[in-house]
């Protein structure tokens, strides 16, 4: 199965900015909605290359890693 990463990067003044990498076609769509619904309200999204491709199988695994920039 495939590595999937979400990278996610809070700013201080709250903004959270999401990168779903290595989901293939409508399967981030998945990924986005789930965080939509821990997150909040979606200001703004953008479609990666990877959005165009065929469509693979997405499975969830949570993993949670913190840096202090």
């Amino acid at each position: 199965m495939a590595q999937h990463e979400v990278e996610i990067v809070i700013s201080p003044s709250g903004e959270v900015k999401v990168h779903i990498k290595g989901v293939k076609g409508k399967g981030c769509l998945e990924y986005a909605a789930w965080l939509t619904e821990i997150v909040g309200k979606l200001k703004d999204q953008k479609l990666t290359s990877e959005y165009y491709e065929p469509d693979t199988k997405a499975r969830i695994d949570l993993r949670q890693e913190l840096r202090n920039e």
